[in-house]
């Protein structure tokens, strides 16, 4: 198979995973907490189709992160690095604008550490063999 359709496929295989991942996780086990945070702040939950998008976006992007972190390290260490980067720094930064619901961390550090797991290993399982490049 052509080196780069496995890398595509891997990413888009990485990318479906993550967003029914992250559409489980906050639309059907914590919107109630998402919700009644933001009616706290007096605020509404941000819940319009352009507002999927941009997380549909976001998914298939940190699926391209996960897909560059699984080629050049282990399993283990390409997880790790991938939910640094993409579930603790937008953690981080949503604590700072006050958007965090915090206590929904107990939750989603298991789960996002799980999807980030399962995304690594999909995308290691279709992307090309390691030590092969792409031209």
């Amino acid at each position: 198979m052509n080196l780069k359709y496995r890398s595509v496929i891997a990413v888009i295989f990485t990318g479906v995973w993550v967003n029914a991942s992250e559409f489980l996780r906050n639309e059907v086990f914590l919107k109630a907490y998402w919700i009644n945070h933001y009616q706290s702040l007096g605020m509404t939950f941000p819940s319009s189709p352009q507002n999927g998008a941009i997380w549909v976006v976001w998914g298939f992007l940190f699926a391209i992160a996960i897909y560059i972190f699984s080629r050049r390290f282990s399993l283990l260490h390409a997880t790790l690095l991938s939910w640094l980067v993409g579930f603790v720094l937008m953690w981080l930064v949503m604590w700072n604008l006050n958007v965090l619901p915090t206590a929904i961390l107990v939750y989603a550090i298991p789960l996002s550490l799980l999807e980030t797991f399962i995304g690594t290993y999909i995308s290691r399982k279709y992307s090309p063999p390691r030590g092969q490049t792409i031209e």
